[in-house]
């Protein structure tokens, strides 16, 4: 049975918030008493369990009605990250218009301060899972009609649930306040601390503690607890410690549900509510439409913005691929990517031509992936038919010809996947917070930074030949003007990819291999909120957003004043409205990061 969320689950967080647990009042953390309830009330198995699945139910930070916990729009919170991870990273425009959604703006051109709101609702919906963990664990000792064994289990769970949004909190903000389940009478803690071994801990004990499978899919495994924290190591560049477990992750490691990790046979399978939940999926918010809520909070409301502009989806125009991003998957005739010089070898766009007018795509060769990432004018854009263009975007000038395709359902199981009971629509599709390519390209790192290139390079090539299998290619319609009556054997585009040549790596080099690396995670995890987080920690964000300003501010006009400041830019501003809730004993607890 999935682990689904619905308004049982919402009555449970309310709990969960409303707990009278001292310690939450006139701090960062504050939240205003939602019941009566005493910890009494819930100190027992079925009370924890319930906590434990609201503590879960906190991950897409969204609940009923429109605005995410603690406040503000559910966009500001999405666990997606594709603000702060995508469109902060190259891959995607805000979208829309320049009137729209300003704080978006601010971030996209890396001119963003401490009084930005939207900074303010991710750190509120971030701790506001961190209080619900610390509420279970400071009940769990006394919980009744409990074993032993059954205690363990839900500390294990609670604490990998910790580690996460300790993790999402300090790969944003950098100077985070530790906060467990000892400190609950006092939340007002400093941020001077580097929390990273305590995330480390966190993982560790869920690695040590967990089952292999659960009975629910939506519950974490040892295996995801296991991943989680070799990905925590890559972060530190702890190569040969997340080298161990990459190498008992790669041959043992098995999905909550009990499938053997493995790449799915198809790329896009990763992001279709009917293929969800298979070998690539280590941890997945677990997303579901039509859930008798009349609300889409379980259906990636956090996304709602991003679908094409004046399409059947209705709204809103957000979240554009760029050019630079496009430009990306071009390859080679023999079919590796142009590493350095790929905008020289720019992919052919609709700029400036009508939708009524004619248009021929690209013909030269591209990786496959583009097509599941990208929508284009004159490709299909999944079985909705072909992508129309310009009718489909709201203002080219501001932010370009494209569209987003990984969070969108598809026209053949709409019925099923598609939510809208919103002013925009929500969707089924799962947000994989890791999945295995994920895992292999960490891993690749990691030998990679041990001066291991051959396995380095075994790794980028599992992607690689998933990627050019022939099933993960975009492929015409058999009638453009009924695509609903299926697809012909012939390719969209000019699909050509392959692997790196046996030994590439090696004869090339540490920094060729790397920098292989770093592109295939480009390509491979464009859309899904990484890219900042990745250039930011490999130390070369400030030259490669400069190159990435400079090129895309050619094509529209919404990156314009865009500036990376080092290292004020290598972490997002601590929120100001947090810094003024922490003072104690008239002095604040919060520093802010350098540079703000």
């Amino acid at each position: 049975m999935k682990l689904i969320r619905s308004k049982y689950i919402f009555i449970v967080s309310v709990i969960t918030a409303g707990l009278l647990l001292d310690g939450c009042s006139k701090s960062f953390l504050e939240r205003a008493p939602l019941g009566t309830l005493t910890s009494g009330d819930v100190s027992s198995k079925d009370g924890i369990n319930a906590l434990l699945i609201g503590a879960y139910a906190a991950l897409d930070g969204q609940q009923d009605g429109v605005a995410a916990i603690g406040g503000g729009n559910p966009w500001e919170a999405a666990p997606s990250n594709w603000i702060y991870g995508s469109v902060a990273g190259g891959d995607a425009h805000k979208g829309s218009d320049a009137t729209d959604q300003p704080p978006v703006s601010q971030i996209a051109t890396g001119q963003f301060d401490a009084s930005n709101g939207f900074f303010n609702t991710k750190w509120k919906v971030l701790f506001d899972g961190i209080v619900r963990i610390n509420n279970i664990l400071a009940l769990l000792p006394n919980a009744v009609g409990m074993t032993s064994a059954e205690k363990t289990e839900v500390k294990a769970e609670a604490r990998f649930l910790r580690g996460h949004y300790y993790f999402e909190l300090k790969k944003m903000f950098g100077k985070v306040p530790w906060v467990d389940e000892t400190m609950i009478v006092d939340y007002k803690q400093p941020n001077n601390v580097d929390i990273w071994p305590k995330i480390e801990a966190e993982f560790q004990f869920a690695s040590d503690s967990l089952p292999g499978t659960q009975s629910q899919v939506g519950r974490a495994n040892k295996w995801a607890a296991m991943c989680y924290l070799a990905k925590t190591y890559v972060f530190e560049a702890k190569y040969a410690e997340a080298k161990v477990l990459f190498d008992k992750i790669t041959v043992s490691g098995m999905t909550s549900n009990g499938l053997p990790y493995a790449l799915t046979p198809r790329f896009e399978d990763n992001f279709d509510s009917d293929t969800k939940n298979k070998s690539e999926s280590v941890f997945a918010i677990q997303m579901v439409a039509n859930d008798g809520t009349g609300a889409i909070s379980n259906a990636n409301q956090g996304e709602m913005l991003n679908f094409p502009y004046n399409s059947p989806f209705g709204c809103c125009g957000f979240y554009q691929p760029t050019q630079e991003l496009v430009n990306s998957y071009r390859t080679t005739a023999a079919g590796l990517p142009y590493l350095d010089d790929y905008n020289s070898h720019a992919v052919k766009n609709d700029m400036g031509i009508l939708s009524t007018e004619a248009f021929t795509p690209d013909t030269d060769p591209v990786d496959p992936r583009l097509d599941w990432t990208v929508g284009r004018r004159g490709i299909p854009y999944l079985d909705w038919g072909n992508h129309p263009g310009r009718a489909w975007v709201r203002d080219q000038t501001y932010a370009g010809p494209y569209a987003p395709k990984k969070n969108v359902y598809w026209q053949y199981n709409q019925d099923k996947y598609k939510d809208a009971n919103s002013w925009a629509p929500g969707s089924a599709i799962n947000i994989n917070l890791i999945r295995y390519a994920d895992v292999l390209l960490l891993a690749a790192e990691a030998e990679a930074g041990l001066n291991n290139l051959d396995a380095a390079e075994g790794y980028v090539n599992q992607v690689r030949v998933r990627a050019g299998n022939s099933q993960t290619k975009v492929y015409k319609y058999l009638n453009d003007a009924t695509p609903m009556g299926g697809f012909s054997t012939t390719p969209a585009a000019n699909y050509v990819v392959n692997p790196y040549p046996a030994g590439d790596f090696v004869a090339q080099g540490k920094d060729y291999a790397l920098k292989a690396i770093r592109f295939e995670r480009k390509l491979e995890l464009a859309m899904e909120g990484q890219r900042y987080f990745d250039i930011v920690r490999w130390g070369v964000a400030n030259t490669t957003l400069t190159a990435f300003w400079s090129y895309e501010s050619q094509i529209t006009t919404d990156l314009a004043g865009a500036k990376y400041i080092s290292p004020r830019n290598d972490h997002y501003p601590v929120p100001q409205r947090q810094i003024d809730l922490s003072f104690k004993n008239g002095a604040k607890t919060l520093e802010q990061n350098d540079g703000y």
